[in-house]
């Protein structure tokens, strides 16, 4: 905890950019995914981009490598959908904790690399903590608005596991991300927290949500302000807001975020919107020249990018960030 709050006092930290978009560009097939270990697995996984961590191990760490490159100081893990419920869609449940402590050590690997090389600078590893692909909030069937596919007692559960791997794996920093129900968030931090108590252990926490429209609230219906006082009873190393929108259109939710809170504060926007087609044409210039508005007002802590965003957006990000003096918690210009 003391290492990252002391960088982050003396400079503005970049996160990096999508894992998922820089796959895509692999264009890895059904056979990929599956490896030999997995060759005969009896449903199909490509999609599974957790997954190969453990079947394309060298490409994770080409990624990762190339976001250092570029200049991004805080790597995440391969592990967005990394709790049984979400590997549930691959009958992979049982391989959770091995897919999250393989992608924690294959990131710690290469962050290591880098320490040593310009030990002046160091990086620092998050273990990604995606939402899984259901909500304790709101029922996935209209017709019974009751209903619910999943409790707090499960996502507890489950993100307990996926916590116990990372830590294990060797990551510096927990990032629950893409927020877009607070209550699983919520079961998300109370994992953390039963981990740290019996691990007598501190390790800095990150929290991102997700604004999903031009609302300005979350899937769950929370305001920027309602979902700050939601997290805010846990010692945060930062709170933020990541995908769904671009940099513009993040901006002024940003900018109520980091009038009210103490915390550090964290952005990785999409590179723009998506076209027709679902792509993000948002070059890396036309982001620098967004990103830098949050800068000049003094808007965030750390910076980065999410879906769309490669290693050159995340460059144009970390050239940018040098000529500005970190957030002051509570300032906003």
């Amino acid at each position: 905890m003391k290492q990252i709050e002391e960088e982050l006092n003396k400079r503005i930290l970049v996160l990096d950019g999508a894992m998922g978009t820089m796959l895509q560009q692999y264009q890895f097939e059904e056979a990929d995914f599956r490896g030999e270990r997995f060759a005969d697995f009896p449903v199909a996984l490509k999609g599974n981009n957790d997954l190969l961590s453990l079947t394309q191990p060298e490409a994770i760490k080409e990624i990762h490598r190339k976001y250092l490159e570029a200049g991004a100081d805080i790597i995440e893990t391969n592990t967005f959908s990394g709790t049984s419920i979400a590997m549930a869609d691959y009958r992979m449940e049982n391989l959770v904790y091995e897919l999250n402590f393989e992608s924690a050590k294959l990131a710690r690997e290469v962050v290591d690399e880098f320490n040593v090389k310009t030990p002046e600078k160091l990086r620092f590893v998050a273990g990604s903590i995606g939402p899984t692909n259901r909500t304790a909030s709101l029922s996935p069937d209209v017709n019974r608005p009751e209903f619910r596919a999943v409790t707090f007692s499960e996502l507890k559960t489950a993100y307990k596991e996926q916590v116990e791997a990372l830590l294990d794996g060797g990551v510096n920093i927990l990032l629950v991300e893409t927020i877009f129900d607070t209550l699983n968030a919520k079961a998300a931090l109370f994992a953390i927290e039963e981990v740290k108590e019996a691990r007598h252990l501190e390790i800095p926490v990150m929290v991102s949500g997700t604004i999903t429209d031009a609302s300005g609230r979350t899937l769950s219906g929370q305001t920027v302000e309602a979902f700050l006082i939601s997290v805010s009873h846990i010692p945060l190393l930062s709170v933020g807001f990541n995908c769904a929108l671009g940099a513009e259109q993040l901006r002024p939710y940003m900018k109520r975020l980091a009038r009210d809170t103490q915390f550090y504060t964290s952005a990785h926007p999409n590179a723009g919107l998506p076209n027709a087609f679902g792509a993000y044409d948002q070059s890396p210039e036309e982001m620098q020249y967004l990103i830098e508005e949050y800068l000049k007002e003094g808007l965030v802590n750390i910076i980065g990018g999410c879906c769309g965003t490669n290693p050159e957006h995340i460059k144009a990000i970390a050239d940018v960030v040098k000529k500005y003096e970190p957030r002051q918690n509570g300032v906003v210009i």
